[in-house]
């Protein structure tokens, strides 16, 4: 039973890393915008960072998860 629980996990946290990915790049092209305001691109930076971390956080989780799904 908690192997599909960890394997469930696992695909949980893969799915919010790729979430995050996708708003961090998205995020890093608006803070290179030159075309938006510097409040508009300091936002963007440190949102950024956050989904950084966040990415980090769900790749690290899903890494344990997987690993405990196989025993």
């Amino acid at each position: 039973m908690d192997n599909i629980k960890n394997a469930a996990n696992y695909v949980s946290d893969t799915v919010k890393s790729a979430t995050a990915t996708g708003s961090k790049e998205a995020n890093k092209q608006v803070a290179k915008d030159s075309d938006a305001s510097i409040g508009t691109r300091a936002s963007a930076a440190k949102d950024a960072v956050g989904d950084k971390f966040d990415e980090q956080k769900h790749d690290k989780s899903a890494d344990v998860n997987k690993e405990a799904a196989k025993h």
